[in-house]
């Protein structure tokens, strides 16, 4: 969601916070600002509605010389209050105290109560006030911030991650982290706060990750770190593998389009050290796979958005291939019921991130009911282990999980997910085979062959990328369009349903999908001219049956556009546009690869919309708040 930077050096951060900003622009966000301490120790802010541009002009326009050696940054994603100037961060209490925030203070409407009786004043409609408020508060009995700070955090409920400066204490940075991302970035002389580390990676490659609950004191020469308990903790310092150009646009018009042609690289490096002669290493799940995957006897996959059409996938694969039971739930679902939990299940939870709210949420709830049931007369539950799919090393799920497997997608910037949804096929596709030869409910010959066709993909992929006119011109039947379906069976079903999420996100255009063979139960009956209807039509059992539905369409009007195998036999006439993208796909392969048709269909129909690619209204990458 929101975006903070932060920092504290002997030169000026003023140029450092900015470009922190711009990194962090992916995230989503509608307003922007920068607090510093001046040489004078007084705070000066520049607060901003829009791009991180607007920002930039208005600190140009500035009468004096706006720059200091510590201050704190912050892109805003609205949650409470609108988009706004005076509802952007940082927020500043008394010109004392300034604050920047990710996350929601639940009982803010109760502090903010109080902090009125108690004669503060508020500008903003934010819950983030009255965190500035109340260390301020706190203020007033320690000239300690840190110390402030911890105070102040007891009384919060939710979920924050801040970065706080003082007047009274201007040599001192202080970050505190519960249910939201940061990363503390270790430099010589000088350090720095960022919700993730492509902010810093001007800065430097090295990294601390606080953990739940940590509170930091930062200076130039020092990182002091405190947990959830008060008790000072030493957290590594890992070195980060990206590179600042592995951040870049490059030659490439978006950054989704730019992610959409790095999937053939992704996918070889999701594989790589994964798989040896033909077989899937179980071991690269972690050291207890082996022992975990041999004790299960279902899946259940929890998951958010994009994440959760990868589940739907790996579930006709679970069954399909290993003849294993497997559910899958929307995370913001499963946290807020009463599951019934079965022994020996494994859960699976998918997010690029690592931080998505709703999905860290559901993990922390299938740790609480490992070892005892409560609900009714259910039995003990003992073995429920847990496994996370992530792109990004040190996040929380990754942490608090039993396994990890880590997608080598690389950094993903634009909002629509397109590389991590495919790495995350990759890694799904890779686990059920492992579980599979774990149980031995497949052979040699099975789990060969899986491993070739995995093999293949990125050679696939090029393939279909191949076709990016062809789809171009494709994308011009939706110039005026406002409603698209999307149809598909088995696979090729939340396939479907990723690709009208694609169009949704990017293009703003109305789309549903739905499993082909439900037309008669109520969707042809949106079927006219106006309507555009996008099929996947892979070479499989489905096939003739998948035609029969095609045909429903066009005998009603509708404008078909097929996405098929070279030798599914559909050809192109009047009311049909056939694309014969791809050939020599297997059960596994043939999701990923029409996938990424979808997602050329999608980025070229947002062109001719004109609308924000990368940034789409109203959405954040890193969903890290309910």
């Amino acid at each position: 969601m929101c975006g903070i930077v932060g920092g504290i050096a002997e030169r000026s951060v003023t140029p450092i916070l900015l470009e922190g900003l711009r990194r962090l622009e992916y995230r989503g966000y509608d307003s922007s600002g920068i607090a510093l301490l001046d040489p004078d120790n007084a705070i000066q802010r520049v607060r901003a509605l829009g791009k991180i541009k607007q920002l930039e002009h208005k600190i140009e326009q500035e009468t004096t010389d706006f720059s200091g050696h510590i201050g704190i940054a912050h892109t805003r994603w609205a949650t409470h209050g609108v988009p706004s100037e005076n509802n952007a961060h940082p927020h500043i209490c008394n010109n004392k105290v300034a604050v920047v925030h990710n996350g929601i203070i639940e009982n803010y409407q109760s502090l903010k109560q109080q902090q009125t009786a108690a004669g503060y004043r508020f500008t903003s409609e934010t819950d983030t006030e009255v965190i500035a408020h109340a260390i301020h508060q706190q203020l007033e009995s320690t000239d300690d911030l840190l110390t402030a700070v911890t105070q102040a955090l007891s009384e919060f409920e939710g979920a924050y991650a801040l970065g706080v400066i003082a007047v009274n204490e201007p040599e001192t940075l202080v970050a505190a982290r519960k249910g939201s991302p940061l990363v503390i970035g270790v430099g010589f002389g000088e350090h720095f706060i960022a919700s993730d580390v492509s902010a810093l990676l001007p800065v430097t490659h090295n990294f601390i990750f606080l953990e739940e609950g940590d509170v930091a004191k930062l200076t130039r020469q020092s990182i002091e770190i405190y947990d959830i308990d008060g008790q000072r903790v030493e957290r590594p310092i890992k070195q980060s593998s990206l590179s600042i150009t592995s951040v870049e646009l490059g030659e490439h018009r978006h950054y989704m389009h730019k992610e959409i042609f790095e999937q053939p690289k992704a996918v070889s490096d999701t594989l790589e050290g994964r798989i040896t002669h033909d077989k899937v290493l179980v071991s690269s799940f972690g050291p207890q796979a082996e022992d975990i995957f041999s004790s299960i006897e279902q899946i259940h996959i929890i998951a958010c958005g994009t994440s959760y059409h990868a589940g739907l996938v790996a579930k006709y694969w679970t069954e399909d291939i290993i003849g294993m039971p497997c559910q899958v739930e929307v995370a913001s679902e499963f946290r807020y019921r009463n599951p019934v939990i079965q022994d020996n299940t494994l859960f699976v939870t998918i997010s690029q991130s690592g931080e998505t709210a709703d999905t860290l949420a559901a993990l922390q709830k299938i740790k609480l009911l490992r070892h005892s049931r409560e609900n009714g007369n259910l039995a003990q539950v003992e073995n429920i282990p847990t496994l996370t799919i992530c792109n990004v090393p040190e996040s929380s799920l990754t942490r608090e999980s039993d396994l990890s497997y880590l997608t080598h997608a690389g950094p993903e910037i634009g909002v629509a997910s397109t590389k991590a949804f495919t790495t995350q096929l990759v890694a799904l596709a890779l686990l059920i085979t492992a579980i599979g030869k774990v149980k031995q409910s497949i052979d040699e010959n099975r789990e060969k062959a899986i491993v070739k066709g995995l093999q293949q993909l990125p050679k696939l992929i090029a393939n279909a990328l191949s076709h990016e006119e062809e789809i171009e011109g494709v994308a011009q039947q939706f110039a005026d369009k406002h409603h698209a379906l999307f149809l598909g069976r088995g696979t090729m079903y939340p396939i479907a349903m990723e690709g009208a999420l694609k169009l949704k996100e990017i293009s703003y255009i109305h789309a549903e999908a739905y499993p082909a063979g439900e037309l008669k139960h109520g969707p042809l009956a949106l079927i006219d001219e106006h309507m555009p209807v996008v099929a996947i039509a892979p070479l499989d059992d489905l096939l003739e049956k998948l035609k029969s539905n095609l045909h429903e369409v066009k005998a009603r009007g509708g404008q078909m556009i097929v996405f098929e195998d070279e030798q599914s036999d559909i050809s192109s006439e009047e009311g049909f546009t056939v694309i014969k993208a791809t050939t020599n796909v297997g059960r596994i392969t043939a999701p990923i690869t029409f996938n990424i048709l979808l997602q050329l269909l999608s980025y070229h129909v947002a062109l001719i919309k004109g609308t924000d690619v990368d940034q789409p209204r109203n959405l954040a990458k890193s969903v890290t708040v309910e």
